[in-house]
């Protein structure tokens, strides 16, 4: 019963054990052990202590032995305390303790890692903050948890601040758990040397292969690792400039270059260790070097690749026994090499013949000793004695340094007998020595490039024998050479990176930078220079230098400049370059571009090409796109690579003809253009003759496309009908040829008929492939379109929430912003303040704020204090208008950006924390903190280019209302030229109507081109017309009004003299007329009166027939009337005769075919037109040229002869007098009938063919343009002759007379070439 119980109490134990285990609480797992508390006072170093009873080995945390702890002798920063835990330990946690009964403790210190004791290792949180907060008094303990164990045999604590009223005064305690490793070293430097492990030909291999290992080396080149499978083929990790490269290799012959697939990493040869993953899992790799992992696609010659063989610090081929020859062998130590698990490093030790040992191998890390300082700044300086240097030969001098500045001091000391000072530094990256006494140059040498790369390079100076030598990197980085006529030797000292401080200069002078960097392996007439004994103030001197460790950073990598942003640095900051990326700020964040061509238009944009970044500061790169601004609808267009009408040709042996479209954005752009749109379509168009489409839905479809994301799916209906009918638009609404068919062409007949329609299901967009199938059956001829993709609105544009109350709000999940945020929105208030968004974490926050009716704050804190930047607005800003805030975080500073206002940068703490760590919900429109709400509108609200459904969320939120009316009060001023604001529920439209302009603004010039024989008269409505509202272009004069007074404006163009413009004419034969007379000046006639002569008012203004496009007003009110042309002064005129315009009848534009009104002189000008061009015509609320040309079913008026729609209006017309070609984008094709389908670009493989009829038409049409050119030349001539006639007119009253060649006026020069 005992033995029972024993051991059911044994299975008791082990049962619970295995509980503890599935529950993660494993003992490998809890790595919180004390590691200081139990260590002897021989284990315990520090740079100087007090006393005894101070000594090093009582800073033990809660202890009271000695003096209470360890306090050193003098107290400043040159002090430390180094522990050592007698073999290499996993350390999780360091708490600190003031000394016991003092008044001494820290304030703040710098904790350094090593596993030798020398080649220290700055512990940084964050990659960034490198010092750690210490105590407020003597007794309480503060304990810090890394964020990263570290692994690591020594500790070394620097004290950074201290009690101002104390003195250094430290306890302390590091906790974490043995650590336990395999480890191999490899000395590549007499001969290749590694481990290679080849795997057994029937081992069973996974669809996963992992590789894991650490290194630390001194080398920044050489063969880490090659796994290598069939054929020479093999991926490779080399090392190269301190970076890991993974490379593909086909085959083993010299002329085989490797392939770089990615780089990773940066100073990996600084002698600590670096973990370095490799994972393929299907048809991907991901190489993680330390804590940073890049993806890349697996090449198709690796799909299958089967590691045969794995070689660690050699390379060795498959089918060879002997290494392979490399320059490159690595040479240093790795550790935990693990291949699937498999510890390779363990079966070698074993002497297992699956891994083969090759050369100098030995399974300790055996490591040279390399003492490095590190220059940090200003005061940094190293002072040496000149009498190490000094001897009668000359001088040498050699070192080794490494730094990211283009300049800086490395060298400089006196010559005897103040013969000069020589000074070697950094220049644009360049080495440079140069000579100087008493102000003037003796001698300038330069050597090397790029020296600021990070990279230890190696200078010489040398002085011997009267040559004076400098060289960078021995052999690699040249050198150059002077034989001065003084002797160059060493009086003094000599000083390197910068000089003492002016009070202690020493005679040093500094006319360069100061030197940031690291230095090592110093050097004098061959002598090394022990920079412990210096450390220990036994050698010379030096001031803020970091002694035993070179603490250079690579802030570039991983680069933080985002989207393709370039990066530099120096060596404290880093810098991007966002040229050409498309984005801007400090590190690339936001897109310089729009979300949409809605935001183009209500940016003031016509339509054309826009970039358009569909989301913000996403991964999803900018696409160029054409924006189709209409009035009614704001249209993105994507083409593709066929929008034209395609006639098929059937061919011998095809059954099927398949059509790929490739459209000009990318996969990712192409979908979320779609998913943003509220609405999308294509046109899809069939013409055929005797060529089935689909057949009946019963039956197997002739044809099909395929549509929708990816490669899309099949699709077996038409343009107009609904997904899966498979039906044509005609079959929908039940009107084809063939009531028994589904589609027009199913129907099978000899005449050529169509069927088209447009797609507007999103899901099933863009068309990817089109497949048709009746095509090979004699006599079947077809036709295909398909359009290009068409999108109008934008559903996060204005996605909008009302805030009735400042307690209402919307809550939404965390906001993730750890090292960059932006923040978009719109808002309008007619509140002096409240919060617009804020969200908390333990210690962190960020808030965006209206702080007063002229102010809007961005704050936030990342745990070292609150940061704020504000915009000043010199308007208020609770005008109840949209107003555009843009704030930006990222690590190196914040920015807000207020509408058009210049934006509000701060940079961020250069030693500061990086991310921002929320942890509460994320409040828009109100706040956790009790601060005031915020009450209005908010719109378009986007954080890091991800969209917040505002109005979902008000839906279902008291207090809060979806959507925000009024956008008129903030975008009517986009509607020019008397254009109305019209209000839409999202957004608003211009209402041209009142204005004599067009397009989506009312800024687009109504111009024609008139002829000699052509007529525009617009009548004015009877009162008693019951559509006097119903018209396209509403008119307020009727035929009985009675005006006090006109508005009338125009531009024109011409070369005529005399012309007349526009005539309004009465019932009671009153008349207006606008003419030019014989001097090319503007004359005004008005007749008033029914018995009376007209008044003629005639500007002063010249030259107004030159071709040139000239603009009139002239305003009347009662007897006043002004004159305006051009940009000249307004002239004022008074009428004598009656003021009042009575019962207007009609207004006319050029030529007038009934001038009974008018009188006889002018009415003989009005019979011979007008040749030249009108534009903007407005008389008070009518535009009759607009009627004409853009309305003329639905208004009143009556064209005579052609009247053609041109751009001469617009200044920058290069030929006013031509016809407007609208360049359209093929979004519509041509109507076809019952005849043959117009085809605008038939594509049929006889290029050939087609490429020689295209050469005979160019030549036709050229000999047809010149000869035209020729007749017209003729033409002109002629017309010019009897244009003189009329200008030879000199009648005092009217510029006109009764010779018969007037009837014949100058035609205006109009070329219409047609290629």
């Amino acid at each position: 019963m005992l033995d029972m119980g024993t051991k059911s109490g044994a299975g008791i134990i082990r049962v619970l054990l295995l509980l503890c285990c599935l529950d993660g609480t494993t003992g490998e797992e809890v790595c919180e052990g004390p590691l200081v508390s139990n260590l002897p006072p021989s284990s315990f170093r520090s740079s100087s202590q007090l006393s005894s009873s101070h000594a090093p080995g009582f800073a033990k945390l809660n202890r009271r032995d000695g003096a209470g702890g360890w306090s050193p002798l003098i107290s400043d920063q040159y002090q430390w305390l180094e522990v050592d835990l007698g073999e290499r330990t996993k350390i999780t946690a360091v708490a600190t303790q003031g000394r016991y009964g003092s008044s001494d403790w820290l304030t703040s210190y710098l904790l350094m890692f090593s596993d030798t004791g020398h080649n220290w290792k700055q512990y940084r949180r964050e990659d960034s903050l490198g010092s750690f907060p210490g105590n407020s008094n003597a007794d309480n303990v503060v304990q810090y948890k890394l964020q990263q164990p570290a692994i690591a045999r020594f500790l070394r604590l620097i004290p950074l601040d201290w009690n101002p009223s104390g003195r250094i005064g430290l306890r302390l305690e590091t906790y974490g758990c043995p650590y336990t490793s395999d480890v191999v070293s490899f000395d590549g430097s007499g001969g290749s040397s590694g481990l290679v492990y080849r795997l057994s030909p029937g081992l069973r291999r996974t669809s996963n292969e992992v590789v894991t290992l650490k290194f630390k080396t001194l080398r920044n080149c050489g063969t880490l690792l090659e796994a290598e499978g069939r054929d020479g083929v093999s991926l490779r990790l080399d090392l190269e400039k301190g970076q890991l490269l993974l490379l593909l290799r086909q085959g083993r012959t010299s002329s085989s270059e490797p392939r770089r697939l990615v780089s990773l990493g940066s100073l990996l040869d600084d002698q600590h260790w670096h973990y370095v993953e490799m994972e393929r899992y299907g048809f991907h790799l991901n190489l993680t070097v330390d804590k940073h992992t890049e993806t890349v696609q697996i090449p198709a010659e690796l799909s299958h690749l089967d590691i045969k063989q794995l070689s660690v610090g050699t390379v060795q081929g498959l089918s060879s026994q002997k290494p392979f020859i490399s320059q490159r062998n690595f040479h240093g130590c790795v550790e935990n090499l693990l291949y699937n698990g498999l510890n390779l490093i363990d079966v070698a030790k074993h002497n297992n013949h699956k891994v083969t040992v090759v050369g100098n191998v030995t399974f300790s890390c055996a490591e040279s000793v390399s003492i490095a300082a590190t220059f940090l700044g200003p005061r940094s300086f190293l002072q040496l004695p000149g009498a190490m240097a000094s001897f009668s030969g000359g001088v040498t001098v050699v070192f080794q340094f490494r730094t990211w500045n283009k300049a800086g001091l490395l060298l400089t000391f006196d010559l005897p007998q103040q013969e000069g000072v020589v000074w070697l530094s950094l220049s644009e990256a360049r080495l440079r020595l140069q000579i100087h006494k008493g102000g003037r140059a003796l001698l300038e040498l330069a050597a090397g490039s790029s020296l600021n790369d990070g990279q230890w390079h190696s200078v010489e100076l040398s002085s011997r024998r009267g040559r004076l030598t400098i060289a960078v990197d021995k052999e690699e980085g040249g050198s150059a050479q002077a034989s001065p006529s003084f002797h160059v030797a060493v009086e003094g000292h000599l000083f390197f990176g910068g000089c003492p401080a002016e009070d202690d200069s020493q005679g040093c002078r500094n006319p360069f930078s100061v030197f940031q960097g690291c230095m090592r392996l110093l050097t004098l007439n061959s002598q090394n220079i022990d920079l412990i004994k210096v450390q220990q103030k036994q050698l010379g001197s030096y001031s803020n230098l970091q002694i035993d460790m070179c603490g250079i950073i690579d802030r570039c990598s991983p680069s933080r400049c985002e989207h393709g942003g370039l990066c530099s640095q120096s060596w404290t900051v880093f810098q991007c370059n966002c040229s050409d990326s498309g984005y801007s700020g400090a590190t690339c964040h936001s897109s310089v571009y729009e979300q949409s061509c809605e935001a183009y238009k209500h940016n003031g944009n016509m339509s054309g090409y826009f970039h358009i970044d569909v989301d913000g500061s996403g991964p999803i790169r900018p696409q160029l796109v054409y924006c189709n601004m209409t009035e009614q609808n704001t249209w993105m267009v994507i083409q593709h690579n066929n929008t034209e009408l395609t006639r098929l040709q059937p061919s011998l042996g095809v059954d099927q003809f398949s059509v790929h479209f490739a459209y000009n954005a990318g996969e990712k752009q192409l979908l979320a253009l779609i998913s943003q749109s509220q609405h999308c379509e294509q046109e899809l168009s069939y013409h055929c003759r005797k060529s089935r489409l689909l057949n009946t839905p019963e039956g197997s479809p002739f044809s099909w496309w395929f549509g929708g994301p990816g490669s899309g799916r099949v699709q077996t209906y038409w343009g107009g009908a609904h997904p899966g009918s498979q039906q044509c638009a005609c079959g929908l609404r039940g009107d084809c040829v063939d009531p028994q068919h589904y589609c027009n062409c199913d129907a099978d007949r000899m005449e050529w008929t169509e069927d088209s329609g447009v797609l507007t299901h999103k899901d099933s967009l863009p068309v990817r492939l089109m497949v048709l199938g009746d095509i090979q059956r004699p006599g079947s001829e077809a036709a295909y379109r398909v359009g290009p993709l068409r999108c109008h609105g934008d559903t996060k544009f204005w996605n909008a929430a009302f805030f009735d109350k400042e307690t209402s709000y919307l809550h939404f999940p965390t906001f993730h912003g750890e090292l960059s945020a932006d923040i978009s929105f719109l808002f309008k208030t007619t509140a002096s303040s409240g919060v617009f968004l804020e969200n908390l974490g333990i210690k962190d926050f960020i808030r965006i704020e209206l702080s007063s009716s002229t102010q809007v704050v961005f704050s936030f804190d990342v745990g070292n204090g609150p940061l704020e930047v504000h915009v000043e607005s010199s308007a208020p800003l609770n005008d109840n208008r949209w107003h555009r805030v843009r704030a930006e975080r990222n690590i190196k500073e914040a920015s807000l950006r207020l509408d058009d206002l210049p934006v509000a940068t701060k940079e961020a703490p250069a030693e500061g924390h990086f991310h921002l760590q929320l942890n509460s919900q994320l409040f828009i429109g109100g706040t956790a903190s009790r601060q005031k709400g915020f009450r209005g509108c908010i719109r378009s609200l986007q954080m890091n280019g991800v969209p917040l459904d505002l109005e979902e969320r008000a839906k279902i939120t008291p207090g809060v209302q979806p959507g925000c009316p009024g956008h008129c009060s903030s975008y009517g001023s986009l509607c020019h030229n008397r254009g109305r604001c019209v209000e839409k529920s999202n957004g608003f439209r211009c209402d041209c109507s009142p204005s004599a302009y067009a397009g989506v603004f009312c800024h687009t010039e109504v111009s024609a081109s008139f002829r000699p024989e052509t007529s525009v008269s617009y009548t004015f409505r009877e009162p008693s017309e019951q559509s006097r509202n119903g018209s396209a272009l509403p008119s307020s004069i009727y035929s009985d009004a009675t005006l006090r007074g006109e508005n009338v404006s125009l531009s024109f163009r011409t070369n005529q003299s005399p012309a007349l413009l526009l005539s309004v004419s009465s019932l009671s034969r009153e008349y207006l007329a606008l003419l030019i007379n014989k001097h090319e000046k503007l004359e005004v006639r008005y007749k008033l009166e029914q018995g009376g002569d007209a008044e003629v008012l005639r500007s002063s203004a010249r030259g107004l027939a030159n071709g040139q496009l000239h603009s009139v007003t002239v305003r009347r009110h009662a007897h006043v009337v002004s004159v305006q042309v051009d940009e000249n002064a307004r002239e004022d005129f008074s009428l004598t005769s009656d003021v009042e315009f009575n019962s207007i009848k009609s207004l006319v534009l050029g030529r007038v075919y009934e001038s009974d009104d008018l009188d006889p002189h002018l009415a003989r000008l009005a019979s011979l037109g007008f040749a030249g061009c009108l534009s903007v015509v407005q008389f008070n609320s009518i535009s009759p040229l607009k009627a004409a040309l853009l309305h003329p079913d639905t208004s009143p008026v009556i064209i005579t002869g052609p009247l053609t729609r041109s751009n001469c209006g617009s200044a920058a017309s290069g030929n006013p007098y031509e016809a407007e070609n609208t360049h359209l984008l093929s979004d519509q094709s041509g109507s076809v009938g019952s005849g043959q389908p117009l085809v605008n670009a038939i594509r049929t493989d006889s290029a050939l063919i087609g490429g020689v009829i295209a050469v005979v038409i160019f030549v036709m049409v050229t000999g047809l343009a010149i000869t035209a050119r020729f007749l017209y030349r003729r033409k002109d001539t002629y017309q010019n002759q009897e244009g003189k006639g009329v200008k030879r007119e000199d009648s005092p009253d009217f510029p006109f007379n009764d010779q018969a060649d007037s009837q014949n006026p100058p035609t205006e020069n109009t070329k219409e070439y047609f290629i």
